[in-house]
């Protein structure tokens, strides 16, 4: 048998960097509130008709400042500082103990307009930016994604589900997971390493103030690592890091500037796929950095689910300004049942690709972001993640010939 090791990680959302993204993303769902409620299009329907806003929001956090900046072009009027404070308090950061709180940080509002240049292109259907994107699915879940980078996301879920109702209460905001799956001959048998970091108080140090206690990593495990990883899935040899350096205390902004983008891998697939470059939180779906991302997901998601592949990456790639992707490459690993021609010519016939498509198809113009910026946007079937949806599977397996 052929033997590897791979791993992914996740962050809680009181990592520095989850902080930034959920405040950017926080910003474009006021902006897209309100061009909902204004019924504004996202892009322009007649010569002097009004169109949506573009937003292109980042952040930056370190000790006791906020800064909010980037380039956000519309009428409506949002009050960063309530916003930023009301945020950072619902993500847990209330307790000066944890060297950053919600009503003393500072908060600096840098936001200026989108160059009208990029807007020629993108008021008439054409993508925001030039750039590669990729979706990806395979079959080692049920949500069609790989199984190191969906057991990375359940951890930190866990870390925050237990510390917000009080099970684990010495637990802070700040926190991460990383797993290490052991394959054979390409298919998941067993995990191998877990490592989990999680922000505490002094309460559970040992008497030397050096450690958590054995106690803590104990109930670590099993209130966490055990309540999400399947047990068939841990053996005798499957190793536990819990707080390797020994404690961890000062975390969040106290200890590490976070800024928005930072985690694209997290965001996406774990590592194991390619990955395009662009980062998503901040910014409106004209921005094919995000929105074709999404398309991409649909569309492997899709693919993997109608059995005409059981693994499939495809690129989507754009120039700023022009409607039409400039090339669309799929691969499926060997995995496929008919040519690989065969499948572009699919995707082209049943998914839309274009900017103004890609957000019409998968109804992109609403207050959904806030939500994908902790945790992964793929591999979620919630409410508001269209592009989990497996619609498509039948029509292309009749397609196909399948």
């Amino acid at each position: 048998m052929k033997r590897h090791l791979f791993t992914s990680e996740s962050v809680t959302e009181g990592h520095p960097d989850k902080i930034c993204d959920q405040i950017s993303d926080a910003v474009l769902d006021e902006v897209l509130k309100f061009d909902n409620s204004q019924k504004l299009p996202p892009y322009r329907k007649k010569k002097r008709g009004r169109r949506g806003s573009r937003v292109a929001c980042e952040t930056l956090v370190t000790v006791g400042l906020v800064v909010v900046g980037g380039e956000i072009t519309t009428e409506c009027y949002v009050d960063l500082p309530i916003l930023v404070r009301n945020l950072i308090k619902e993500i847990g950061y209330i307790r000066p103990e944890f060297g950053f709180e919600y009503e003393t940080c500072a908060i600096l509002n840098a936001i200026g307009k989108q160059s009208p240049d990029i807007a020629l292109g993108v008021d008439t259907g054409g993508a925001g930016d030039q750039g590669a994107m990729i979706g990806y699915a395979c079959r080692e879940t049920g949500e069609l994604m790989p199984l190191p980078i969906m057991l990375a996301h359940g951890l930190t879920r866990r870390l925050a589900q237990v510390r917000r109702e009080g099970i684990l209460d010495y637990l802070g905001p700040d926190g991460k997971s990383q797993v290490t799956v052991e394959y054979q001959d390409g298919e998941p048998v067993r995990v191998d390493t877990v490592v989990l970091s999680a922000q505490h108080t002094e309460k559970i140090l040992n008497a030397r103030k050096s450690h958590i206690t054995d106690e803590a990593k104990e109930e670590l495990i099993d209130l966490v690592i055990k309540e999400v990883i399947p047990e068939r899935l841990l053996d005798k040899r499957t190793k536990y890091l819990i707080n390797p350096t020994g404690k961890f205390i000062i975390g969040g902004p106290q200890s590490d500037t976070g800024m928005t983008g930072r985690k694209i891998i997290v965001d996406t697939y774990g590592g194991r796929a390619l990955h395009g470059g662009g980062s998503f939180s901040g910014k409106d779906p004209t921005k094919v950095d995000r929105s074709a991302s999404y398309m991409a997901r649909y569309i492997a998601k899709n693919l993997v689910a109608s059995g005409i592949a059981d693994k499939f990456c495809i690129q989507l790639a754009y120039a700023i300004g022009v409607k039409d992707p400039v090339s669309v490459m799929v691969d499926t690993y060997g995995t496929g049942r008919i040519d690989e021609k065969r499948i572009v010519e699919l995707v082209k016939e049943h998914f839309s690709l274009t900017p103004e498509g890609i957000i019409r198809e998968l109804d992109l113009w609403r207050p959904i972001y806030r939500k994908t910026a902790c945790y992964g946007h793929f591999g979620r079937e919630e409410e508001g993640f269209t592009w989990e949806k497996k619609d498509r599977a039948g029509i292309l397996a009749r397609a196909a010939g399948l």
